[in-house]
């Protein structure tokens, strides 16, 4: 046994967003004012976590993300998960009902019912929640530039099922902005979709006041190859656009920001990620507060929900993909998330099989049952790492909102390019050492072994299309076409008028049948498609 070599220089270590990490870490590495930048769990600035008992007095919500081929098919699924134990539903919706195209469209071809459920129409949206209590359940729709024809749909589906739509509970995504940049399912310019997104903010804060009417998504950002620090910053940088497009439409901010909820992934870098929604925490209320003059503390409060990184699992040697898992849902449990979707271990290779997806859920209940972790808030409080890495990354958060607000705000970096060209850089990085073994990936770049999955995958039917198709076709032959004619109509007056509102119009064309793709299509007529390639509208 040799001993080590005292003069050998340290080896230089930093986590995913670039910070250095020291060997060691000592009470001078962090300095806190317990008093100002941590409290108590459940007051500003909420470092700590946004309940005083937090896992204590209640779980975090297990939302597991479903949908595939067919409502009746995602129904199946949607029974079973709630059978074992899941306790939110959460809407995966395929690329053509995202974009607003109904599944017989020739621009839909290939795409039906493949990364979610395909619904054009308001029978569709029935057929998914066959069975379900819709005012006893909490839904959350993963959907953008479509978010106010599904979120009227469901409004019409409750109301003809004798649910009231100021008792209904959820959340439907509707974060445009981000689409521009990290994930590219828009329609509309960026103007118009902005407007669109505000308006819905304004119909829930004044009719559904449990409904949360914009989860704002740092995940697809995270996935796109941002930084932890990047993640949270740009989230922020478009959380300030939305809140100030809703003052500017005449809304006061206690009235609608505790309504207002976020969305993030949990990434592999443990310690980092639950520094990442703590620092989160603390950047979020010092906005509300000292920006825009909230005076509620709700209205301070960052709420969000989890999913746990897509990006990190590999086709290689899937299995491993459930330990990845499992350490991605402790880090945003120890972050202290209000929901949180596990994903499931063939999710590189397919849509989750029945098994896979148990098997996800059942790592969170394993976690907030056996792990002993949900019994203390903030159980990582006062680490000497954990505190300085959630300054370090508080503080590159702060610098980038300077960054962008010099800009001219988040619309501004989408337009200019700024968001996508950072984010770039960041994934080129990461590429880089990746491939040069600068970071480990097990069984991509070390411990390679050959070999098909262990399991089967899931697989879409490709006769899906053909029977959507006629279904749509006997669906369009049962309506009033003057009643809808009319209603559609209405829908594009609003849309041409400045600062008229859109979603009672949008319900109204709901209520006449109009289906997702013709709804999007009036839509297009006034405000036309956006081209990136061309630069602002």
């Amino acid at each position: 046994m040799t001993a080590k070599d005292e003069t050998a220089p340290a080896r230089e270590v930093a986590t995913t967003s670039g910070v250095k990490v020291k060997t060691v870490y000592k009470p001078e590495d962090a300095p806190v004012d317990y008093a100002r930048e941590l409290g108590e769990p459940g007051a500003p600035p909420f470092t700590r976590g946004i309940y005083a008992d937090m896992y204590r007095g209640r779980l975090w919500t297990m939302r597991q993300y479903a949908g595939y081929a067919t409502a009746a098919e995602t129904n199946k699924r949607y029974r079973y998960l709630l059978s074992q134990g899941q306790t939110g539903l959460s809407v995966a919706f395929d690329l053509p009902t995202q974009c607003g195209y109904d599944s017989d469209a020739a621009l839909a071809r290939g795409e039906v019912g493949r990364t979610g459920v395909a619904i054009s129409t308001l029978d569709d949206l029935a057929a998914l929640f066959d069975g379900i209590p819709l005012a006893d359940v909490s839904t959350s729709m993963t959907i953008n530039a479509t978010a106010s024809t599904l979120l009227a749909m469901y409004v019409v589906l409750a109301k003809r099922r004798g649910a009231e739509p100021s008792k209904l509970r959820g959340t439907v995504q509707n974060d445009i902005l981000k689409e521009f940049f990290a994930r590219g399912n828009y329609i509309y310019p960026p103007a118009p979709s902005l407007r669109l997104a505000t308006d819905l903010i304004r119909y829930c804060a004044a009719n559904m006041p449990s409904w949360n009417s914009i989860s704002i998504s740092g995940y697809h950002i995270r996935e796109a190859g941002a930084t932890a620090a990047q993640e949270v910053a740009f989230t922020f940088a478009d959380a300030v656009a939305y809140v100030e497009a809703a003052l500017a439409a005449g809304l006061d901010v206690d009235d609608f920001a505790p309504r207002l909820s976020f969305f993030f992934g949990a990434h592999n870098d443990l310690l980092e990620e639950v520094a990442k929604f703590r620092a989160a925490r603390r950047v979020w209320c010092r906005l509300m507060a000292d920006r825009f003059g909230a005076k509620n503390p709700r209205s301070m409060m960052l709420r969000f929900h989890t999913q746990t990184a897509g990006c990190t699992l590999t086709a290689q040697q899937p299995a491993n993909n459930v330990v990845r898992v499992a350490l991605q849902a402790l880090a945003a449990v120890l972050g202290g998330t209000q929901s949180l979707h596990t994903n499931s271990r063939d999710e590189a290779l397919a849509l989750p099989s029945e098994q896979s997806a148990l098997i996800a859920l059942r790592t969170q209940q394993i976690i907030a049952h056996e792990s002993g972790v949900a019994v203390t808030a903030d159980p990582l409080a006062g680490s000497y790492y954990v505190e300085a890495l959630t300054g370090e990354l508080e503080a590159r958060v702060e610098e980038y909102l300077k960054e962008i607000d010099a800009l001219g705000g988040a619309l501004k970096a989408v337009e200019s390019g700024y968001f996508a060209d950072e984010i770039a850089a960041s994934a080129y990085r990461y590429q880089k050492d990746v491939e040069e073994k600068k970071r480990v990936v097990v069984g991509v770049n070390e411990y390679v072994t050959e070999g098909a999955p262990p399991f089967e995958t899931l697989r879409v039917d490709p006769a899906l299309e053909r029977s959507r198709a006629e279904e749509l076709a006997a669906y369009r032959e049962r309506r009033d076409s003057v009643k809808l004619e009319e209603a559609l109509a209405a829908l594009r007056e609003a849309a041409a008028a400045d600062g008229a509102p859109l979603m009672e119009s949008t319900l109204a064309c709901v209520e006449a049948g109009a289906t997702v793709g013709e709804i999007s299509d009036a839509l297009r007529e006034v405000w036309g498609e956006y081209d990136k390639t061309k630069g602002p509208a």
